[in-house]
C-alpha cells in the first residue's frame, strides 16, 4: 500500500508540473517542466484557472492577454484505499457521451483550434479523440491578442511527437487577423511543416520577406498564399540557399497557383517582376490597391504566367488601356478580371479584352467612367458567355448599351448599373425580357421607375434587386 500510494503521489506531482503557460514576453519565471502536451488557447476574459490543480496566484492574474495553456490528460480519480467516500448517486450519462468515437471526432473537425484545445481537457477520451490525426490536417487561430508564435511552436510540438520535428498531416495553417504574428511564428512553420499546402497570414503586417521566403523554400508543395494586408511583403521568392541546392532539371520555380496580395501597398513592378518569374504556375492572382503597379509590370506578369484565369488589379490607378492590352494576351484563358476604378482605362482596353477573352465569365469595370455604350457593345458581341457584370459608376453607359447587352448574353445572372445616370427603365425592361437566369441586379442610385422594377420581378423571379426607390417593395 506505502508503494501504492507512494507512486500515485509521484503521479499527482507530475500532474501538477505539466502546465505552461504564454503570457506576456516579459513574463520570464514560467518555462516549461516537462514534455508538452496539448495547447489550450483561452480568451482574454477567462477567469483563473482554478480547478485544484491551478491556484489564483500570479500565475493566473493574466488580463487582456491571451493564454496558451499546455497540460496533460485529464487524470483519473485517485482515492486512497483508506478513505471512505460518502455514497453519491450515479449520474445519468450525458447526451453526448452516448456518440461513437467516429461522431465525436467529425463534431470536432468543424472547430477551430483553440476551440478543440478545451475539448482536449473535458475528460481523457475527449482527450485522446481531440488529438486524432485526422484533426490536425489545418490550425486555424485567431484574436488580434494572442501570441501565436508561442502557440505555432507548442502545437507544431505536440503534432511531432510520432515524427520527430515534422509534422507531415499539416497542410493548412490559417491565422489571418492575428496581428502579433511575426517572422518567428512563420519560421516554426516553415521547420516544422514541409507537407504544408495552405498558408493564411492576412492582416498580419509585421512578416516580412524574409519569412515569406523561408516559408515558399521550404514547403515545397505550397499552393495557396494569402497575404493581403502585409503591407511589408514586396515580394515572393526562394531564398538563396534554397536557390542554390535546387537542381536545375527544378528551374527555381515555386507550386503557387493562388496568391493574393492585396493592400500589398509597397509592391512595384520589379516585384511583381519578381514573383512572376518565380511563380510561373499562378492561376489566381489578386492585386487589389497595390497602388505603385503600372502597365510595365502587367507586361512581366504576362510573359512568365500564362495560366491565369483570375486577375484583379482593381484600384490599380495607374493601369491603363496598355496595361489591357497586356492582359489580352491571356486570351481565352482568362475567365474573371477586375479592373474597378482603374480610371485610365477606356473603351480601347475593353475592346482589346472582349477580342481575345472570348471565354470571360466576370468583368468588374466599376468605375472606369471612360467606357461607353461602344465599348459595352463590343464586349457583349465578342463575350457572350459572360455571366456577371459590373459596370456601375460609368456615367457614359446607357439604354443603348443594356440593349445590345441584353441581346448577346442570355445567361447574365449578375448585373450592377449603381450609379448609372444615363441608364432608364426602358433599358431595365430589355434585359429582363432577355436575361430570364438573371439573379442580382443593382439599380441604387438609378432613376428608375416603380414599374419598370416591378417588371424585372415578373420576369425574372429569382432576382434580387437591390435600389433606392422607397415607392418599391
Amino acid at each position: 500500500r506505502a508503494g501504492t500510494s507512494q507512486g500515485k503521489g509521484s503521479y499527482l506531482k507530475d500532474m501538477k508540473k505539466n502546465f505552461f503557460f504564454f503570457c506576456n514576453d516579459s513574463d520570464l519565471s514560467m518555462r516549461t517542466l516537462s514534455t508538452p502536451s496539448p495547447a489550450l488557447i483561452c480568451p482574454p476574459n477567462l477567469p483563473g484557472f482554478q480547478n485544484g490543480r491551478g491556484s489564483s496566484t500570479s500565475s493566473s492574474s493574466i488580463t487582456g492577454e491571451t493564454v496558451a495553456m499546455v497540460h496533460s490528460p485529464p487524470p483519473t480519480r485517485l482515492t486512497h484505499p483508506l478513505i471512505r467516500l460518502a455514497s453519491r448517486p450515479q449520474k445519468e450519462q450525458a447526451s453526448i457521451d452516448r456518440l461513437p468515437d467516429h461522431s465525436v471526432v467529425h463534431i470536432f473537425s468543424f472547430l477551430p483550434t483553440n476551440q478543440l484545445c478545451r475539448c482536449a481537457r473535458v475528460c481523457r477520451r475527449w482527450y485522446n479523440l481531440a488529438w486524432d490525426p485526422r484533426l490536425w490536417r489545418t490550425i486555424r487561430l485567431t484574436g488580434e491578442t494572442i501570441n501565436v508564435d508561442r502557440a505555432l511552436k507548442v502545437l507544431t510540438r505536440r503534432l511531432c511527437q510520432d515524427t520527430p520535428n515534422v509534422c507531415l498531416m499539416l497542410e493548412t495553417v490559417t491565422v489571418s487577423g492575428c496581428r502579433r504574428l511575426t517572422d518567428r511564428g512563420l519560421y516554426t512553420i516553415a521547420q516544422c511543416c514541409p507537407e504544408l499546402r495552405r498558408l493564411e497570414v492576412s492582416g498580419c503586417y509585421n512578416i516580412s520577406n524574409e519569412a515569406v521566403f523561408d516559408v515558399v523554400s521550404l514547403c515545397p508543395n505550397l499552393e495557396h498564399l494569402d497575404v493581403s494586408g502585409c503591407s511589408k511583403v514586396t515580394c515572393i521568392s526562394l531564398t538563396r540557399e534554397a536557390s542554390i541546392k535546387l537542381s536545375p532539371l527544378h528551374g527555381k520555380q515555386i507550386s503557387i497557383r493562388y496568391l493574393d496580395m492585396t493592400d500589398c501597398f509597397v509592391l512595384e513592378d520589379e516585384g511583381l517582376h519578381t514573383i512572376a518569374a518565380h511563380c510561373t504556375q499562378l492561376t489566381h492572382l489578386y492585386l487589389r490597391r497595390c497602388v505603385r503597379l503600372t502597365d510595365e509590370g502587367l507586361r512581366y506578369l504576362v510573359i512568365y504566367c500564362a495560366s491565369i484565369k483570375e486577375l484583379s488589379v482593381s484600384d490599380c490607378r495607374f493601369v491603363s488601356d496598355f496595361g489591357l492590352r497586356e492582359i489580352a494576351k491571356l486570351e481565352s484563358r482568362l475567365r474573371y478580371l477586375s479592373i474597378a476604378h482603374c480610371g485610365r482605362v477606356t473603351d480601347v482596353g475593353i475592346r482589346y479584352v472582349a477580342k481575345y477573352c472570348s471565354k470571360l465569365r466576370y468583368l468588374n469595370a466599376r468605375g472606369c467612367e471612360g467606357i461607353t455604350d461602344h465599348g459595352v457593345e463590343y464586349l457583349a458581341k465578342n463575350c457572350t458567355k459572360l455571366k456577371s457584370l459590373d459596370i456601375g459608376k460609368c456615367p457614359l453607359v446607357s439604354d443603348t448599351g443594356l440593349e445590345c447587352l441584353a441581346l448577346n448574353c442570355f445567361n447574365l445572372k449578375r448585373l450592377s448599373l449603381k450609379s448609372c445616370e444615363s441608364i432608364t427603365g426602358q433599358g431595365l425592361q430589355i434585359v429582363a425580357a432577355n436575361c430570364f437566369d438573371l439573379q442580382t441586379l443593382n439599380v441604387q442610385d438609378c432613376e428608375v421607375s416603380v414599374e419598370a422594377l416591378r417588371f424585372v420581378k415578373r420576369h425574372c423571379k429569382r432576382c434580387v434587386i437591390e435600389h433606392t426607390n422607397p415607392a418599391f417593395f
